[in-house]
This record gives C-alpha cells, sequence and structure tokens, in this order.
C-alpha cells in the first residue's frame, strides 16, 4: 500500500500529478483515481494520450537516446522539445537557463507534451542526429563534458552548442524568431538533416569534420563468459571517437542474439572502433567480459573507392584478412549488396577466457 500526503492543499493538483505518473512508471494498471479526501469515482484527467506518451516512451529507448545528448550521461529522463535531444537533470538546467527560445525543457514523465512537441522530436530522429548536426565541427582539442563534469564546464559546452552555435556548419546557422514565436528557426527537421548530409565537406583546421556515417548491427554472440553464478547478462558498447552507442542488456544468456543497429559518425581522422562487452549487474560494478578493435579502413577506402555503390551489382569490392595482430576470427569481406557496401565481421573478444562477436558494418556516404 502506497500513503501520500501533502500539507497544504495548494499544493494537491501537483502531488496528484506526481502520483499519476509514478504509478505508470512502475507499471500500475491506470485509472488511479485521487481526492483531498482519499479514493473517489471520478478519475483523475491529467494523463496526456496514450499514443503519444508511448511514442515518446518508445523514441527514448533509441539506443543513442538512452544516454544525455550532452554528457553521456545513462538514462536521461529530460529533454529539449524544441531542439530533439534527451538530457539529464544536471544539464537540463543549463538548458533551462537559456530560455524558452532556444530550448524548451520538458520532463519525460511528468509533464505533459502536445502533439508537435512530440512530432517535433520524433522528427529529429534522436540524440545521434541532432548531435550529427549540433556537434559537426567540434575543435579537436575541444573537451566534450562527461557525466561528472562540473557546471562551468557543462554550462560552456551546452551554451557554444546551442545558444552561440560555434559547432554548426556555417551554412546550417540556426536564427532566433523574433520574440514571441517561442522557438527556434528550425529544430533540426528533416530538412535541416536533408541539407546536411546532402552538402559536401568542407576543409577546416583544427575541426572534427565527418566523412559519412557507419551503421553497426551487432547479430549475436557466442560463447561469452560466464560472470554470474552460471551465466552472464551481457550488452555491448561501442566507440568511435567521442561518440558512444550502447545494445540493449539481455539476461541470462552466453550466446545472445541482439540484431540491433547503431548509428555511428565518421570524422575524417578515423580511428578503429572499439567495442567492449559487459555484463550488467544490479547492486555492483558492471564486470568486463571481453574487448577488441574493428579496422574500419578495409570498409572505408574500398566504398571510396567505388563510389556510387548503387551503380554496381553485388560483388566483393575488399577484404580485412585475419592474422596475430588482429581480433578477427575469419577473414572478412567487403561486399556490395542491393547497392549498399557492408562488411560481416567476426570478432574473438580479447582479454577474457572466451567469447566471440558477429557484427555487420555498412557505409553510408554523406550524400546517400
Amino acid at each position: 500500500m502506497f500513503h501520500f500526503s501533502c500539507s497544504l492543499r495548494d499544493d494537491f493538483p501537483g502531488v496528484c500529478h506526481f502520483v499519476q505518473n509514478y504509478l505508470e512508471e512502475l507499471g500500475f494498471v491506470r485509472g488511479l483515481w485521487v481526492t483531498s479526501r482519499g479514493m473517489s469515482n471520478r478519475p483523475l484527467d491529467i494523463r496526456r494520450p496514450a499514443s503519444g506518451k508511448k511514442r515518446l516512451k518508445d523514441l527514448l529507448l533509441q539506443n543513442d537516446n538512452r544516454f544525455c545528448a550532452d554528457c553521456g550521461a545513462p538514462d536521461p529522463k529530460w529533454a529539449s522539445a524544441n531542439i530533439g535531444v534527451f538530457i539529464c537533470l544536471k544539464c537540463c538546467g543549463v538548458h533551462r537557463s537559456l530560455g524558452t527560445h532556444i530550448s524548451k525543457v520538458l520532463s519525460v514523465t511528468l509533464d505533459d507534451w502536445s502533439e508537435d512537441e512530440i512530432d517535433s522530436m520524433v522528427e529529429v530522429g534522436g540524440n545521434s542526429s541532432a548531435n550529427a548536426i549540433y556537434e559537426a565541427f567540434v575543435p579537436e582539442a575541444y573537451e566534450k563534458p562527461g557525466p561528472d563534469a562540473g557546471h562551468e564546464q557543462r554550462a560552456k559546452f551546452i551554451r557554444g552548442k546551442y545558444e552561440l552555435q560555434e559547432f554548426l556548419k556555417p551554412s546550417l546557422r540556426i536564427l532566433s524568431l523574433p520574440s514571441g514565436k517561442g522557438s527556434l528557426q528550425s529544430s533540426f527537421s528533416k530538412k535541416s538533416m536533408d541539407s546536411f548530409l546532402s552538402n559536401s565537406s568542407c576543409n577546416t583546421e583544427g575541426m572534427v569534420e565527418f566523412i559519412g556515417l557507419l551503421k553497426v548491427k551487432v547479430i549475436r554472440g557466442t560463447n561469452l563468459a560466464i560472470r554470474d553464478i552460471l551465466s552472464s547478462d551481457p550488452y555491448v558498447i561501442l566507440t568511435l571517437g567521442q561518440q558512444t552507442v550502447q545494445t540493449a542488456i539481455i539476461k541470462s544468456n552466453l550466446n545472445p542474439v541482439w540484431n540491433e543497429e547503431l548509428m555511428l559518425s565518421v570524422p575524417q581522422h578515423y580511428g578503429p572502433l572499439k567495442l567492449r562487452v559487459f555484463d550488467h549487474d544490479r547492486f555492483s560494478s558492471d564486470d568486463i567480459m571481453g574487448e577488441a578493435e574493428v579496422d574500419l579502413q578495409p570498409l572505408i577506402t574500398s566504398a571510396m573507392a567505388f563510389g556510387d555503390a548503387g551503380m554496381f551489382g553485388n560483388m566483393q569490392i575488399g577484404k580485412w584478412l585475419k592474422s596475430h595482430d588482429n581480433a578477427l576470427a575469419k577473414d572478412s569481406t567487403v561486399n556490395i549488396v542491393d547497392g549498399r557496401v557492408k562488411q560481416e565481421v567476426c570478432i574473438k573478444l580479447q582479454n577474457v577466457e572466451s567469447g566471440e562477436l558477429d557484427l555487420e558494418l555498412e557505409w553510408m556516404p554523406l550524400d546517400q
């Protein structure tokens, strides 16, 4: 049984709002009826339309939205409705200080969302899509704040990113609307994203410039290491430069099947794709279950050499050979498949007693 109380009558609507959302988060059936005297036969009409709330929660469950768009903190519960990103509580405070004409901050669970606001979030497509524009040209020496960053560093980065637009491609600079409009002139609509992807890259000294997108399909793990009593709860983290994405956690399975697609932007001076497998623990730090690096050069150089893959039939265009100094379990070929450049990779996890990981890489040029 739950017991909630408030000292002032004026506080009651806010408490009811909190209780309703709290119970919904816990999975209780909707229809809790509350009044200042207790239970009532009149439903409390404070909920958003079910369809809209479900769309928002589905969007939050996307892999790139499981981390704060600005500092990478896990499990963000706030969002900038007009920018289209999910953010953590600490970054939320900085966003509020920017003003609603730049960033309109709403709680994913506690605030009421209009259909237009949800449509705007869905249209942007998530944190990765927004960051592909807002962080398109981050200086190489610039340190992006992490989850434990102080307020000053966090505020400097967020203001530079959204208010000053220091990291945007110059042709995509967004101007604020006249006062009273309450939103940005463009909040990363599909048109903005298409414009970003269709423009050829330009040389900017000292800036991080992206040359394409990498879609990584994490297919399955095989014979992964035991980290609990008899099994493990594995998940995979991929890192490319300063970007990090994560798969879902699969409970009690040493041969998990994810079939999960993750998206990363590829900088001009790219390094290897780093992957780590962890066992999720509820009450202690997650245990490492192996790691490896994937050389992206065979995929990218082959794709660039052939140009428009849609002009060719299905064929092999490159190869990455297994050797003692890489983590390949077997040779990996680069192929054109139905007009797309793909590479199947079987990785033997390193620094662990056992385990392999099957991936499918796909190169996506910016003009695709």
